[in-house]
């Protein structure tokens, strides 16, 4: 099989269809310009609020140095289109998909290289259309087996579940993402280890002037089928970002560092340098 055909087709397809519904359906709510607002810090809330009604496009490279007991250096980017529905008058859906294109260097010497598509996860968040001070969401999860390298995913169908809240405060803007995955099932190679992975994303944002904001969103994860010593991988770092427009489409862009003060032994990198560009696409009223 050709993979890089399959990882083309793949994206592709899910380019278009992200264009078609990006196209044919409108939301209102977060994210909207209403008269008499200001349109960047609208457009900037709306970006940091992960249950925004808001079609948004992230793509997020992040590259991991160190990694592995060859101290290679690994490469994920993580192609992440988020997608509200309504559902009547008081309930919000969101959807986000996120699909890696993993660079995965070599473990043993003479091993060789690795590039393909991992493992995609999918998470549907329900949450309120018209949150309080609060805002929050909850739903399933679910882990997809399309690596098309066995190094490059875990080869189980996996589910779990998922929530997230934030409150939003003058310039700052903080919360925090969870979710844990269980392996319910093999996609054909039985010998593959079961999945029990547990993850855990806070983040803070505060805004200043012009589109600008300084950021913290580490991802803290937990394999709880290691051993004690090799289970939790904690990163510590910050970053900076802007929301801005290339021509009338509004973009938020952010680059951030984080070094990993825990780590498993043997593959857990030391740092990782990630930076992401988000396509923002609001829908204001007439």
């Amino acid at each position: 099989m050709n993979y890089r055909k399959l990882i083309f087709c793949i994206l592709a397809n899910s380019l278009m269809m992200f264009i078609a519904v990006s196209l044919t359906l409108a939301y209102d709510g977060d994210g909207i310009v209403e008269p008499g607002e200001d349109k960047a810090e609208d457009l900037r809330r709306a970006a940091q609020n992960p249950m925004a009604k808001m079609i948004s496009f992230p793509i997020q490279n992040n590259t991991t140095f160190k990694f592995g007991p060859l101290e290679k250096t690994q490469n994920v980017t993580n192609i992440q289109p988020v997608i509200p529905f309504n559902l009547g008058e008081d309930w919000l859906l969101i959807s986000r998909t996120i699909a890696p294109l993993i660079y995965q260097p070599e473990l043993i010497e003479g091993q060789g290289s690795e590039f393909g598509l991992g493992d995609i996860s999918q998470a549907l968040f329900i949450g309120p259309s018209n949150p309080g001070s609060f805002i929050w969401g909850a739903g399933p999860i679910f882990l997809l087996p399309t690596a098309t390298d066995k190094r490059l995913g875990a080869g189980k169908w996996g589910a779990g579940p998922a929530c997230v809240g934030l409150p939003m405060h003058g310039p700052w803007v903080f919360g925090a993402l969870a979710q844990n995955i269980w392996s319910f099932a093999d996609s054909g190679d039985r010998k593959r280890d079961d999945v029990n992975q547990f993850l855990l994303q806070y983040f803070i944002n505060y805004n200043m002037a012009d589109g600008w904001y300084l950021n913290s969103a580490p991802i803290i994860t937990a394999n709880w089928k290691a051993e004690s010593d090799n289970r939790w991988t904690v990163p510590f770092g910050a970053g900076v970002g802007k929301v801005f427009r290339i021509g009338k489409l509004p973009v938020n862009a952010s680059i951030q560092a984080y070094y990993n003060v825990v780590k498993p032994d043997i593959l857990g990198p030391d740092w990782t340098l990630r930076f992401q560009i988000q396509f923002l696409f609001p829908k204001g009223r007439k």
